[in-house]
C-alpha cells in the first residue's frame, strides 16, 4: 500500500479503525483533539459509534461498558484528562476487559501547558489508579510506529483481557509524516465467551465485576492478575538497541526524544565518541534485562527525557549499580536538542578522564 502523509492524531484514529475499533468515547483536550474529530467523521462510515461524553470520567466508563460487550473500543485524552480517567482504568483492569487508551502527553503538573512532554511516565507505568494492576504501555517514536502499535495494542488487549495504553508526546500527535497501513498478521485470539451479549436463554449470564467482598477471593483474583502480568513481562517486552557495539556511553530514551538522541549519536561519531541507545518501545513491561547486560565497553548510562527524570528509577533498577546513571532532560514543554545531549555526554566523559 502506498504511503499517505498524515497528521499523527488522525493516523491514530485511522489505525484504530483499521484494527476493527467500532466505538470511541472521549472528550476534547489539546493536543489530542484531532483524534475525536477524526473518529466522529470516520466511525459512522464503518457502522461504528462516536460519543463525545460530558467528561473524561464519563468517557472511560462508557469504554468499560462497550468493552464488557466484547467490542473493540478506544478512548484518548491528554495528561490532565488521563488523570480523571484513572479510576475507570483500574476498574477496567480489575474486571479484565480489553480496550486501547491513547495519551497524547502535554506538560504538567496541573493544567500545565499544551506543549509536548513525557511527564506522565509515572502515571502510565506505575499505575495511576488504585490496587495491584499493570497494563502494557507502548511508547512509539514515529507516526508509523504509532500506527503499528495501535493495531498491535488491540490484539494484545484482547489476548490478555487488559487495557493497553499508548503514550505519545504532543509532537507525535501534531506533526505530519508519511505512513502506510499494510495488512498485518493478527494474533490467534480466543472467542470472547465472557462478553455480556445476552444469553438467548442458552447459558447462564456472564458477570463482569471487579468487586470481591471476601478478602480470600480478592487475593485469589490479584494472584490471577499477577500471573497474567508475569506472562506479559516474559512475552510482550519490546525495545530497540542502536549503535551499541563498542559504545562507551549508552543513552536510554523513548518516543521522539530517542530520535533527538540518535541525531546526537551521529554528531558524536564525527568527534570520535561512540554512544549507543537502548530505546524502550514498551515502557511497561520495561526492558530491565537489557540494561542489566550492557556491553563491557559501556562506562556510563545517560537517561534522556522530556521530564524531570521519571524514567531514571527504572533505568537504575535495570543497571543495578553496575554503571553510573546520569540524567539530562527538559520539561514543561521544552524539547531537548542534540546540542544539549552532546554537551551532557562530553561533561560526563570529561569527568571520567
Amino acid at each position: 500500500m502506498a504511503k499517505v502523509l498524515m497528521k499523527g492524531n488522525e493516523a491514530i484514529g485511522a489505525a484504530a479503525i483499521k484494527a476493527g475499533c467500532k466505538y470511541f468515547f472521549g472528550y476534547p483536550i489539546t493536543p489530542q483533539n484531532e483524534i475525536p474529530e477524526y473518529m466522529s467523521k470516520e466511525l459512522p462510515k464503518v457502522n461504528g459509534c462516536f460519543v463525545q461524553a460530558e467528561s473524561e470520567v464519563a468517557a472511560i466508563n462508557m469504554v468499560y461498558g462497550a468493552a464488557g460487550s466484547g467490542a473493540r473500543v478506544m478512548t484518548s485524552s491528554s495528561s490532565p484528562g488521563m488523570a480523571l480517567k484513572q479510576e475507570g482504568i483500574t476498574y477496567i483492569a480489575g474486571a479484565e476487559l480489553p480496550c486501547v487508551i491513547v495519551n497524547v502527553m502535554r506538560g504538567g503538573p496541573g493544567l500545565g501547558g499544551i506543549q509536548p512532554a513525557q511527564s506522565d511516565y509515572f502515571q502510565s507505568v506505575k499505575g495511576g489508579g488504585n490496587g495491584d494492576y499493570y497494563m502494557p504501555v507502548y511508547a512509539p517514536a514515529s507516526i508509523q510506529e504509532t500506527v503499528d502499535l495501535i493495531q498491535e495494542g488491540f490484539d494484545v488487549a484482547d489476548q490478555y483481557r487488559t487495557p493497553v495504553m499508548v503514550i505519545a508526546d504532543g509532537m507525535i500527535g501534531q506533526m505530519m509524516e508519511p505512513v502506510e497501513f499494510n495488512e498485518r498478521t493478527n494474533r490467534e485470539l480466543e472467542e470472547k465467551t465472557w462478553a455480556t451479549v445476552g444469553t438467548k436463554e442458552e447459558r447462564k449470564p456472564n458477570i463482569i465485576n471487579s468487586l470481591f467482598l471476601q478478602p480470600e477471593e480478592l487475593e485469589d483474583h490479584c494472584h490471577k492478575l499477577e500471573a497474567k502480568y508475569e506472562t506479559m513481562r516474559q512475552n510482550e517486552c519490546r525495545w530497540e538497541e542502536y549503535n551499541m557495539e563498542n559504545a562507551e556511553i549508552v543513552a536510554v530514551a523513548y518516543g521522539t526524544t530517542s530520535r533527538i538522541v540518535k541525531n546526537a549519536i551521529e554528531a558524536l561519531k564525527k568527534e570520535g565518541i561512540n554512544m549507543g541507545i537502548v530505546r524502550p518501545i514498551t515502557v511497561w513491561p520495561f526492558p530491565y534485562h537489557v540494561l542489566a547486560n550492557l556491553p563491557e565497553s559501556v562506562k556510563h548510562v545517560l537517561t534522556v527525557e522530556m521530564s524531570m527524570g521519571q524514567m531514571v528509577e527504572d533505568v537504575k533498577l535495570g543497571v543495578n549499580g553496575q554503571k553510573p546513571v546520569h540524567f539530562y532532560g527538559r520539561t514543561g514543554g521544552m524539547i531537548p536538542d542534540p546540542e544539549g545531549v552532546i554537551a551532557k555526554v562530553k561533561e560526563i566523559l570529561g569527568g571520567d578522564k
